[in-house]
């Protein structure tokens, strides 16, 4: 019985056991799918954040997600640009701008109250607009100083922070402004020579990232520095002296048609290009020097014109130097009478006709070869056409629809077309320097690069012939006022009446002069403009007495710089004058 009630209990011992091993196994599955599920769970939760803040980017505003981009981006570089012997003329110098990340700012009143004790100006609305933003990215302030950075990181305002770029700088100020022209906030050239850089390539690899804070190659231009100050301190001054709206010059390279030096005032100084007013508002009239009237302007260019349409009567076999037209009565055509300035009233040969300017004369000139081949010669000299050259934004010349016999009058005296002073002087240097037509250039040019891409434009007849009668007006003619001693001055004035509402008014001008030396063998043209001056030398308004001592001065101190040695005497043998 004992041993029974023992096997018994025995049994329930091991039943017991194994209930409850099966119980605890069951209890373990179940355990593990809660956790599987749990974290399935979380990784769903975790992959749907994940996916809103996707979904949340891809509906967000594009220009706040490029402008953090943007600024996360390397510093990109421009290259420097230099004169023909290597003088600096462009640069950039690495600044830190500031930005905010609006997100992280505590307290917007509060930062903008200390950020406009440091920086001048600060649009104070405008910038606490941005700090309240909510966005991840703000410019509150691009291209600050050393001192302004200092300053504000000792502030130590949470969420503002600095990023490095370059900005662009001009040592020279003001000197080539139109020639090298200026770029923007973010360094992408606007004018001059910095958009033609961009234009060439430079915009594209800029996008493709390939520019980014890397060393790039100078670009050297045909400028001499040193002949671009004389040339713009001269145009300055004149301005300023004759009291003129603008005042103008170039120098050209007659040979290889490179411009040595161009200036036109009033001008800009490219490191402000814009000037802000203490009020906020851009300051107009410092943007009205912007212009550029050499080369985008166009005028009626005067009696310089008279050039051309000699030069048209010697290559068309219409006249020759001792030839004789008669210049003793005005012209009366279409309702206009036509007359001379100073009048000889009396048959002129053609010398005199350049020396005295005749209006009467020049217009039998071009009466003799015609309307057709007149508006074909000046095409030919590029004077009706646009020019082509580096330089972005070049003016187009004007021209009557159609050419009738008073509009061929007029303009072989320089009134009814419309020039850039630049292409006047480059087809000038056509007429003097043997008759090939060189197109301008900014950058330097080789002699047999200029030969390739040059072409005939009149024969070497009508290019000494022209030569000669430059030489006799700047000896004999209103080119004295120009001359220089020892260096051979040539040359012809333009006074021409400005268009004002569609109507010439006499007693506001249009100056110019136009000249090339040494003229026993010419190397350099210069051309002035004085526009709409008040005065001039011994009181007078016309080109003699303005346009004329700009060109004079202008070779005294450039000709030296340029390798012309002065020379004396009769056949300009005497290098030096004895005293």
């Amino acid at each position: 019985m004992i041993a029974f009630v023992m096997r018994l209990r025995s049994r329930n011992h091991f039943n017991t056991k194994k209930n409850r091993a099966f119980i605890g196994a069951a209890q373990r599955r179940i355990d593990t799918r809660q956790r599987l599920g749990i974290v399935i769970a979380a990784f769903a939760v975790i992959f749907l954040v994940t996916l809103s803040r996707l979904v949340q980017y891809g509906f967000a505003d594009p220009i706040a997600l490029a402008s953090i981009n943007d600024s996360a981006t390397a510093v990109v570089s421009r290259p420097d640009i230099v004169d023909r012997n290597g003088q600096l003329l462009a640069t950039d110098l690495r600044t830190m701008s500031l930005y905010a990340e609006p997100r992280r700012i505590v307290d917007a009143d509060e930062a903008v109250e200390k950020l406009a004790k440091v920086i001048p100006n600060l649009d104070r609305s405008d910038t606490h607009r941005k700090l309240q933003s909510g966005s991840a990215f703000q410019w509150l302030r691009r291209q600050l100083t050393p001192r302004q950075q200092s300053e504000i990181l000792a502030l130590g305002i949470p969420g503002i922070g600095f990023r490095p770029e370059n900005r662009r700088f001009y040592p020279g100020g003001a000197t080539a402004s139109h020639i090298i022209g200026h770029v923007n906030i973010d360094n992408q050239g606007l004018a001059g020579m910095e958009r033609y850089i961009d234009q060439q390539g430079l915009a594209d690899l800029r996008a493709a990232g390939l520019t980014s804070d890397v060393r790039l190659e100078p670009v050297k231009l045909s400028i001499d520095l040193r002949v671009q100050h004389i040339v713009r301190d001269v145009a300055a001054r004149a301005m300023k002296n004759y009291q003129a709206e603008a005042a103008g010059a170039v120098v050209l390279d007659m040979e290889t048609g490179e411009i040595l030096a161009m200036a036109s005032v009033p001008d800009y100084d490219p490191n402000q290009p814009s000037r802000t007013l203490p009020d906020g508002s851009i300051d107009k009239e410092y943007e009205k020097g912007w212009f550029n009237r050499m080369s985008n302007a166009t005028f009626e260019m005067g009696s310089t014109f008279k050039s051309f349409t000699l030069a048209m009567g010697f290559d068309a076999g219409k006249i020759n130097l001792d030839s004789v037209v008669d210049a003793s009565r005005p012209i009366r055509m279409g309702g206009f009478t036509i007359k001379d300035f100073k009048g000889k009233n009396r048959p002129l040969s053609i010398v005199e006709v350049f020396q005295y300017s005749s209006n009467i004369g020049t217009a039998a000139v071009a009466d003799m070869v015609g309307i057709e081949g007149h508006q074909e010669f000046l095409t030919r000299l590029g004077l009706l056409s646009k020019m082509e050259t580096e330089m972005p934004g070049v003016a187009t010349p004007t021209q009557p629809r159609a050419w009738k016999k008073i509009n061929s009058v007029t303009i072989s005296f320089g009134h009814g077309v419309a020039t850039t002073p630049l292409q006047t002087a480059v087809a000038a240097a056509s007429l003097i320097n043997g008759g090939t037509l060189i197109p301008p250039t900014f950058l330097p040019r080789t002699l047999e690069e200029a030969v390739a891409i040059s072409r005939t434009v009149v024969t070497e007849k009508t290019s000494a012939d022209m030569r000669y009668l430059f030489n006799w007006n700047g000896t004999n003619g209103s080119g004295r006022h120009a001359q220089v001693p020892g260096f051979n001055v040539g040359g012809k004035t333009g006074t021409a009446d400005k268009v004002i509402n569609g109507r010439y008014a006499s007693t506001i001008n249009f100056n110019a002069f136009v000249a090339g030396f040494p003229m026993d063998k010419p190397r350099y043209i210069v051309l002035s403009i004085v526009d709409a001056p008040k005065t001039g030398e011994n009181g007078g308004r016309t080109a003699a007495s303005t346009a004329a001592p700009m060109i004079k001065e202008i070779i005294s101190r450039a000709g030296p710089l340029l390798g012309v040695q002065p020379r004396f005497g009769e056949d300009g043998s005497m290098a030096l004058a004895d005293y």
